[in-house]
């Protein structure tokens, strides 16, 4: 699928952009179980990555125009954040007419696709390019709901008033990570659909961290005194995919695994506690033969203000708060 291919798919909306902008909206701060109350159909996920927490739910009214079929009466708009605290984000917006093509990068490093979805093919861009790692930003077209298709299925001079498209985006997270979620979307308060899975919002935190992360903590063997880092720029870590890259990262069980290069060894941690941004991990390290290390560390996850190039910089710091040999 090519760029022209998402523009000839969308394009049609195009023309009402300046009517959306400018209807009069008001907004408010909402809870999920307000979406439950509205008349549109609100889509939230099932499955999000550990850690991943409900940040915020925006409900937005915008206000009848008198067009031919609709209501005397505002009509609703919602948004949903996700995040695990740091980079990494998951967000849910709707929209009525006037919308335009949400996959447009003017980066060269970036790449689109096609994806299953419970509203049908659903087209994607992503950058850095490539299939696997992370990526800094992932948009999801637009989509339509069942009420929207059956609205506009009137004609083309119908304006919808419970239909709505739904756009989903991403930010820290992979391409599989992002399918997983929108395989997992569910109209709110059905328990049907959402089946077996915990909702998200009842998730618990759980901190997604690269296993080197801890190794950089824990000394050599040979060596006697831990911690040896006790501070660390996740944020850095998050970005510096040769240092901290994805290959062989798996997840097995409670253990996030990943392997040790030129060995049959392996790095993992489990999660023990969390509470708010204070969490307990048991980190074991093996280095190919019969000996397996363990230690317990306890960290926080928090804000710090440092200089970089001379330039104030806001970065999220895992600070370690407590460390025991096993």
């Amino acid at each position: 699928m090519s760029c022209s291919g998402f523009k000839q798919r969308t394009s049609r909306f195009v023309p009402g952009a300046l009517l959306f902008l400018c209807l009069g909206l008001c907004s408010s701060a909402a809870t999920l179980d307000d979406l439950k109350n509205l008349e549109i159909t609100c889509f939230v996920p099932s499955h999000l990555p550990q850690g991943f927490k409900l940040k915020n739910v925006e409900i937005t009214s915008e206000e009848p125009t008198g067009e031919s079929g609709q209501t005397n009466h505002p009509l609703p708009h919602y948004s949903i954040h996700y995040s695990n605290g740091w980079n990494a984000t998951f967000s849910v917006e709707s929209a009525r007419e006037g919308i335009g093509d949400r996959n447009i990068m003017e980066e060269e490093d970036a790449e689109e696709t096609e994806i299953k979805s419970p509203f049908g093919p659903m087209y994607l861009i992503y950058r850095p390019k490539g299939k696997e790692g992370r990526k800094i930003e992932i948009i999801a077209n637009w989509v339509s709901d069942a009420n929207m298709n059956d609205e506009k299925a009137k004609g083309a001079e119908s304006h919808p008033v419970l239909g709505r498209y739904h756009g989903f985006s991403a930010t820290g997270i992979t391409v599989a990570e992002f399918v997983k979620i929108i395989k997992s979307l569910h109209p709110v308060g059905s328990e049907s659909a959402a089946g077996s899975a915990t909702p998200a919002a009842e998730q618990p935190s759980v901190a997604k961290i690269h296993p080197k992360v801890f190794n950089m903590i824990s000394s050599w063997i040979s060596d006697s005194e831990s911690p040896v880092v006790t501070e660390i720029n996740l944020d850095a870590v998050e970005k510096n995919g040769n240092q901290f890259n994805d290959d062989g990262l798996t997840q097995d069980g409670e253990w996030l695994r990943c392997p040790v290069p030129d060995t049959d060894g392996f790095m993992r941690y489990r999660v023990l506690e969390s509470k708010g941004n204070h969490y307990k991990v048991e980190y074991q390290e093996n280095g190919g033969g019969t000996l397996t290390t363990a230690s317990i560390i306890e960290f926080n996850i928090e804000k710090r203000n440092i200089r970089r190039d001379g330039r104030p910089l806001t970065v999220h710091v895992l600070r370690v708060s407590s460390y025991t040999q096993k």
